[in-house]
C-alpha cells in the first residue's frame, strides 16, 4: 500500500541551509540552531558506526 503514502502530505522543513534569514527572530533562529547542532550529533553518530563497520570489515579482510 505504498501508493498511499504518496498522499500524506510533506512535513514542513524545519531549516534549509542557505535560506534567508531575515525575517526570523531570535527565538526562531535559537531553535533552527538547536535542530542544526541535533543533526550534527545524529551525523557524527552515524559516520563514527560506518567507520566502525569498515575498520571491522578491513581488519577481517586484510590478513
Amino acid at each position: 500500500m505504498s501508493f498511499l503514502d504518496d498522499d500524506r502530505p510533506k512535513k514542513p522543513v524545519a531549516h534549509e541551509v542557505g535560506c534567508d534569514l531575515s525575517s526570523l527572530s531570535v527565538e526562531e533562529i535559537d531553535r533552527r540552531i538547536g535542530l542544526l547542532e541535533e543533526e550534527i550529533v545524529r551525523l557524527r553518530t552515524d559516520r563514527a558506526q560506518k567507520q566502525a563497520g569498515r575498520a571491522a570489515a578491513d581488519s577481517i579482510f586484510k590478513r
